[in-house]
């Protein structure tokens, strides 16, 4: 919020996302030439979109929170693709074949 506050301030027109004083319609020539800085290929805002939702997983954001960031209205959309890099996913599988004890799942 800073950031947009910061650069209403400062813009030129009434636009958000703006070049001079005209009105930025499409972001694909300003991303294509970031990727071309960053010596990357193949990446789209899909791709980091995805990047950002499996790194939330990593990091043991609950899958809730991830679906409401992507703004997934079923939960089970987030969970399905995205639970398999959750820290959580398969621990209780995992926690009854722990070194040949024989334990109830919870």
């Amino acid at each position: 919020m800073a950031v947009l506050t910061t650069e209403r301030a400062a813009a030129l027109s009434g636009h958000v996302a703006q070049w001079g004083n005209k009105l930025v319609q499409l972001i694909k020539t300003g991303f294509n030439a970031v990727l071309k800085r960053a010596g990357l290929e193949g990446v789209t805002p899909r791709v980091l979109r995805q990047t950002a939702a499996v790194h939330m997983a990593k990091g043991g954001v609950p899958m809730e929170d991830i679906a409401q960031f992507l703004g997934h209205s079923n939960t089970q959309t987030t969970r399905q693709v995205y639970a398999r890099f959750s820290p959580d996913h398969l621990r209780r599988a995992a926690n009854v074949l722990e070194f040949g004890k024989i334990r109830k799942v919870q």
